[in-house]
């Protein structure tokens, strides 16, 4: 495995690596788990299936993530493929007596994403075999995904995806959790929001809910669960808007 040349995102870095692959459909299926998380490198060693870039199955399953699998290159040995790598991790469900050390997806993803010196790869062996001992030995790590031990199989694509979802948390880090999920609006400003505890206030008097001369605690509460909210703009209007209506009765 060659030394890097630079230092770059991991969605750069790292590369998805299948080992004789029997169905063309598990790699369209990979191929879109990587696209979802946002990787494209992928790597095809000695594929059992004809074909596989082309294959109707691989083109549906891949499902939009036609161009990564289209991308993905065929080589005739794990050596091939991990050529420009310098750290490799071997995906198994199977502990091994003599193995390197076994680590959990989350831990690779924290060590890779923190180090922008590596070029790391993933390597997932055969659908019903796994990876031979051979390759195991090689490489740096052995990742097992923590699963019901009763029943901790997950085909290929599965293992893959689970794998691509850790490495982008570890890679995006705050990023992904800042952004939130859905739409956002603009954040209301102190004063918009203290307007419109202003506007509640005298439209809770007027209805008789909150006695002007003895109002206890029940605005500060309110400001207390208003402050968990982070109050957008719109969401201020909104409870104007109600407020200017009790008022207009």
């Amino acid at each position: 495995m060659n030394p890097p040349d630079s230092d770059i995102s991991l969605f750069k870095r790292l590369r998805f690596v299948l080992v004789e692959t029997s169905r063309a459909g598990n790699i369209g299926s990979v191929a879109r788990a990587m696209k979802t998380m946002g990787f494209s490198d992928l790597v095809l060693v000695a594929p059992r299936c004809e074909d596989p870039l082309n294959d109707a199955e691989a083109v549906a399953f891949a499902s939009g993530a036609t161009d990564v699998l289209q991308g993905a290159r065929i080589v005739g040995s794990i050596a091939e493929a991990l050529e420009g790598c310098n750290f490799a991790a071997a995906v198994s469900a199977r502990l091994r007596e003599f193995s390197p050390p076994v680590w959990t997806p989350r831990a690779f993803s924290a060590h890779v994403a923190g180090q922008g010196e590596l070029r790391p790869a993933l390597i997932l062996g055969n659908e019903r075999v796994g990876l031979p001992n051979e390759i195991v030995e090689q490489c740096n790590v052995l990742i097992n995904i923590p699963a019901n031990p009763a029943y901790s199989s997950l085909n290929l694509s599965q293992a893959a995806q689970v794998l691509a979802y850790e490495c982008r948390m570890a890679a995006a880090g705050d990023e992904v959790d800042s952004r939130g999920v859905g739409f956002q609006g603009d954040a209301a400003s102190l004063a918009q929001i203290e307007g419109m505890y202003a506007h509640l206030e005298e439209a809770l008097v007027a209805i008789g809910f909150l006695n002007a001369n003895n109002p206890k605690k029940l605005m500060p509460r309110l400001k207390r669960l208003f402050s968990r909210t982070q109050l957008e703009t719109e969401e201020v209007n909104i409870l104007r808007g109600i407020a200017s209506q009790i008022l207009k009765r």
